[in-house]
């Protein structure tokens, strides 16, 4: 079976050696094994499972709740409705911040189409009514 150094696992993940320590050091890798003098060997199941706290991670969920997922995975099968449960309400949490990015882009389309046409035309003055003024 095929192990990989710290350091290949950062570049893999795009992570730093330092976050992947600070990772164990939290408790989210204890299905890390090590060698006899601690160099830690990551396997391709490890790279998974780093993934998963990445897309956690990326949520916003904090730390702390994700060292519960991983702990619930070692628990087991008696741990699954809540593993499903936090994946509902991280589900419901992206949905939410896509719909806010939605709207974010959708303002940023705006003022993309009112800077075009007002390079276009030369002037904003074809946007008196949309017009913002900021003191720079």
């Amino acid at each position: 079976m095929k192990t990989y150094s710290i350091s290949e696992v950062a570049k893999e993940l795009n992570l730093t050696v330092y976050t992947l320590r600070y990772y164990d050091k939290e408790g989210l890798m204890p299905f890390v094994e090590r060698t006899t003098s601690g160099t830690r060997l990551f396997k391709e199941s490890d790279i998974g499972a780093l993934k998963i706290i990445e897309c956690l991670k990326s949520t916003g969920m904090p730390i702390k709740e994700i060292k519960h997922f991983i702990d619930w995975c070692s628990d087991g099968d008696s741990t699954l409705q809540q593993r499903y449960d936090m994946f509902m309400e991280r589900r419901a949490t992206v949905e939410a911040q896509m719909e806010e990015l939605k709207k974010t882009m959708e303002l940023i389309e705006h003022k993309c189409f009112y800077y075009k046409t007002a390079l276009d035309a030369g002037t904003e003055d074809i946007h008196k009514n949309d017009k913002i003024v900021i003191n720079n």
